[in-house]
């Protein structure tokens, strides 16, 4: 059995991206291993929004500018983006607000840009970053084993994927057989486990079980989901109705009932981002549903219940007609889980949410490490992608735990479980904070963001100085 300083389990961006910080910081005797059979296409985009490009850049400067350039090329030279910004609009296609979508221009308000790229783009762009063979696909973790000085990491090659029930979309290639050819087992050992193995953690429900978090090993369902469709061909006249009104030139753009919000800043009600070029459109439409009223639910019934929360909502028939034409097997529905930041403090979830009991006798927050092990991203605080934060916390989870472990490297004391277990709670009292606010931030419903809020809480997520907090901790 291989020993290696770290293993990385999760080979998503904050899993490579805490590798390539200690890998350039001198810990080069570190692994990262991956569930997937092999590396390819998947996912959706990712923003880069300031606070990520500023923690990636703190991570590694080189690996920065390779991000910068593959978001370049990655939707922008496709021409996305018709116009260079996303509005929000009411009922009638009125603009409420718009955000600026230019690099330039958020550098000019919070000293760093932003940046859309695909999540494949990104996440093959920072495994070029690594040396080819300290990265490696077709490795599940299935346990982990406390030995005297280092953790034992049982993996298992060729095996059938289990469903994840949690992703945003599917994780393995319909195309591959799901029959275990040999199912290998195989074992490395590490000083330090890093968990970054997304929201359906298995380095979380291990180092969970049997411990007073064992319900919060799981991510709870935060009690939004979405329903969304793809690919409608629409008619001229329905199409050039669509953007007249909504997008005006755009490509996207996001439609709320702002008369609900203004009078009851507390309801939760449906917000529809449509899209679309030419005569092609999509949407996605996040709503407040239980998981009792998505159960089982597929093509036409789903499709039915998007326009009954829209005719609730006194959404327009251009927008009905819309779903109304989704093809039924392009329907897909997303249900959003989190991991609570904290459970002491006071996060505000809508009434469909179905969330764990906590004990009275819990005072104390979920721990995102237990001896020897700690938790980076989804894995200890994923949430839903309303606000676009949960790549760029994950980010800053990297660049704060890539400090305290080379710190502890240089200090000989990658062996000195004691002085882990500091530097895991350094952490966490650092990134806690800022991850209930932008918890709550992303479960409220933003359009209800007074022009002051909305400013408040930007300059509290896009302007810290990360660096300088990161400093602080020694």
């Amino acid at each position: 059995m291989k020993i290696y300083d770290v293993v990385v389990v999760g080979a998503g961006p904050v899993g490579l991206a805490t590798a390539i910080g200690l890998y350039n910081r001198g810990i080069t005797n570190i692994l990262v291993i991956d569930r997937t059979r092999a590396f390819r296409r998947v996912g959706q985009s990712i923003d880069l929004l300031p606070n990520g490009l500023k923690a990636l850049k703190y991570i590694d400067f080189n690996t920065y500018e390779a991000v910068k350039e593959a978001g370049f090329k990655s939707l922008e030279s496709n021409n996305f983006w018709r116009k260079p910004e996303s509005t929000l609009r009411n009922l009638a296609g009125t603009k409420i607000s718009s955000d600026v979508l230019e690099y330039d221009d958020w550098c000019r308000m919070y000293g760093e840009g932003r940046k859309t790229i695909g999540w494949y783009d990104l996440q093959t762009t920072l495994r070029k970053q690594l040396p080819a063979d300290l990265v490696l696909a077709n490795r599940r973790c299935v346990n982990l084993v406390e030995e005297s000085d280092l953790v034992r990491v049982d993996c298992l090659c060729n095996a059938q994927l289990e469903a994840n029930p949690y992703a945003y979309w599917q994780e393995h290639d319909p195309d591959d057989s799901d029959c275990e050819i040999e199912a290998i087992e195989k074992s490395f050992g590490a000083k330090l486990v890093i968990g970054a193995d997304g929201i359906n953690s298995t380095i979380r429900q291990i180092i969970y079980q049997d411990s007073a978090y064992a319900a919060f090993a799981r991510p709870e369902y935060s009690g939004f989901a979405a329903i969304t469709s793809s690919g409608i061909e629409l008619s001229n006249h329905l199409s050039n109705k669509l953007d007249k009104i909504f997008l005006e030139g755009n490509s996207v753009a996001t439609i709320i009932n702002n008369s609900i919000a203004q009078k009851n800043p507390e309801k939760d009600s449906p917000r529809m981002v449509l899209f679309g070029r030419d005569r092609t459109f999509g949407y996605i439409i996040h709503l407040p549903l239980s998981q009792q009223e998505l159960k089982q639910k597929s093509g036409q019934n789903l499709i039915n219940l998007a326009l009954k929360e829209l005719e609730i909502a006194d959404f327009p028939e251009t927008l009905k007609e819309l779903v109304a034409r989704s093809p039924e097997y392009r329907i897909v529905k997303r249900l959003y889980y989190i991991h609570r930041a904290s459970i002491s403090d006071n996060i505000s979830f809508p009434t469909t949410a179905e969330l764990v009991s906590i004990d009275r006798d819990l005072t104390l927050d979920p721990t995102w490490n237990r001896g020897r092990v700690v938790l980076v991203g989804d894995a200890a605080h994923g949430m839903p992608p309303f606000s676009s934060q949960g790549a760029n916390q994950g980010l800053e989870d990297a660049a704060v735990i890539t400090n305290s472990i080379a710190n502890l490297a240089a200090e000989n004391n990658l062996d000195n479980t004691e002085a882990m277990t500091l530097a895991f709670l350094k952490y966490e009292k650092l990134r806690r904070p800022i991850l209930v606010k932008v918890q709550q931030a992303t479960l409220k419903q933003h359009f209800s963001f007074s022009e002051t809020e909305k400013q408040k809480y930007n300059r509290e997520v896009y302007s810290r100085n990360l660096e300088e907090a990161i400093t602080a901790l020694v």
